[in-house]
């Protein structure tokens, strides 16, 4: 949606809703609606990686229905709170979240460059998680191919996982934001039909798995084959599916960016580097009109961004309850143990054993979710760094497509040194869950929410929605501490 309007920085003037927003409800407004899905659909495909095809399915492998409320509030909480606050701050203000955070009080840019440093710690020890289980599986199919050598399943394994990280990072590094979001539109649509086609094949108990959603805070005992660490540390294994339900902070931060590229909110006015200029210098927000009738306009200008949250979250809920309720459905059943690399060569084994036809629907769906996961990351590394990069330092240039070939250099090479190093799976996601997902994100839910309150008084949310962004906070540092506590402990001994 663009605007057309001049600008006056101390009078600015902003038309009302036009295109699908201005027609009435009818099947062509919800087809318009539909075809909004976009930014969100990035967010969603790229948090359903490792999290929901292999950490998720491991709680419901070894809690049953019990843990479904987890699902349920981490879509809650990130899905629907942590994007729409960050990326509505962009459509209202115009700003991207960076340049106004690198004004925080303290040295110039600690927030922007301790999540940098969080991320690209984090990043190489996140991709192992979602590329190794695919390395194995790849070896499960084609080992009858494969020539004998010497520790010949380990060799295979990590071969086939450092080739797939390889060509995942080459794909990204060619594929523009626009044929990106259009590939996890595809792949949106893949995860949601198959999803919901093999649950529905598996046939789960649905009034048990109501009573797990509901009973919020519950943590029911590990069964006794379940694997050690899960049992040693309950509240870390809990704590880790629900940062890994999501995704990692750059993900949030990059949707802001993507905002602004769609041209929602005040991003999609004529004269917005102007804007940006103006705000980056001043650090103020005088140029938005002391009207309440503006201050309508804007509020309804960022309709398309409800909407993509939405079904952003939507997406997000789906595809991740449908996963935990297969491994509650079949696995927990099985008294599977679900651990180590083999995580998927053994879901494999167990759909074939249900129904020929699942196994295929579960490679179709894993492969999508993962492959999608990986190709995307490039993209949201370099759209993020550049962002705080340039807020941090503006006078130097900072290229996004050389920043994105340096970042993906450093997370090949990083990663494949942890892949023949044959680190130990838990404690790499672990590790990751903690430092990218459920600390930073409650770091970032926190800006989001001072960002909120320096907005003028007319253009800030919802009192209702301030409430569950503040809830929503509260339940990602409960969640930070829970995880870094715990990770504390099991490193100490």
């Amino acid at each position: 949606m663009q605007l057309h309007a001049s600008l006056f920085l101390n009078n600015l003037q902003l038309p009302p809703p036009d295109g699908v927003f201005a027609l009435p409800w009818s099947l062509k407004k919800v087809l318009g609606l539909l075809a909004i899905f976009g930014p969100a659909a990035i967010v969603a495909s790229v948090s359903i990686g490792a999290g929901e095809t292999i950490v998720v399915v491991r709680m419901g492998a070894w809690a049953g229905y019990g843990m479904l409320w987890l699902v349920f509030l981490s879509c809650i909480v990130k899905g629907v709170f942590v994007t729409y606050l960050v990326g509505r701050y962009t459509a209202i203000s115009g700003q991207y979240i960076g340049h106004r955070l690198v004004r925080l009080p303290g040295p110039r840019g600690w927030l922007l460059i301790a999540l940098i440093v969080f991320e690209m710690i984090g990043a190489p020890l996140g991709w192992v998680p979602i590329a190794k289980p695919c390395g194995d599986l790849l070896h499960f199919l084609f080992r009858d191919s494969l020539t004998a050598v010497a520790d010949s399943e380990v060799f295979w394994e990590n071969l086939f996982t450092t080739a797939f990280i390889a060509m995942a990072m080459i794909f990204g590094l060619k594929l523009s934001f626009e044929r990106l979001e259009k590939q996890q539109l595809v792949i949106c649509g893949i995860l949601v039909s198959g999803t919901i086609m093999g649950t529905l094949l598996v046939r789960p108990d649905l009034a048990q798995a109501l009573v797990g959603s509901v009973s919020i805070g519950d943590l029911p005992d590990f069964p006794a084959w379940a694997p050690q660490d899960a049992i040693d540390h309950p509240l870390l294994t809990m704590a880790t599916t629900f940062g890994y339900v999501g995704g990692s902070v750059f993900a949030y931060i990059a949707y802001s960016n993507w905002i602004g590229l769609h041209g929602w909110g005040l991003t999609g006015h004529d004269d917005i580097k102007a804007i940006r200029a103006e705000a980056f210098e001043t650090g103020r927000h005088d140029y938005l009109p002391n009207d309440v009738e503006q201050a309508g306009k804007l509020r309804a200008l960022t309709a398309p961004l409800r909407w993509d949250v939405g079904l952003g979250a939507v997406v997000l809920f789906i595809v991740t309850a449908a996963f935990m309720l297969s491994g509650a459905a079949v696995l927990y059943p099985l008294e599977s143990r679900f651990e180590g690399w083999g995580l998927l060569t053994e879901q494999a084994h167990v759909w074939r054993t249900i129904h020929p036809t699942l196994v295929w629907i579960y490679y179709v769906c894993i492969i999508a979710a993962l492959w999608g996961t990986l190709q995307a990351l490039p993209e949201i590394y370099a759209r993020v760094m550049q962002e705080f990069l340039q807020a941090v330092w503006p006078e130097r240039e900072w290229d996004y497509n050389r920043l994105k070939r340096r970042i993906c250099l450093y997370v090949f090479v990083v990663a494949v040194a942890i892949i023949w190093l044959n680190i130990p799976f838990d404690i790499l996601i672990q590790v990751a869950g903690f430092i990218m997902a459920n600390f930073a994100i409650a770091l970032i839910m926190a800006a989001a929410v001072y960002l909120n309150f320096k907005l003028p008084s007319a253009y800030r949310t919802h009192p209702v929605v301030l409430v569950g962004a503040l809830l929503s906070m509260l339940v990602l540092f409960v969640f930070a501490g829970i995880s870094g506590w715990g990770l504390a402990t099991k490193l100490a001994g």
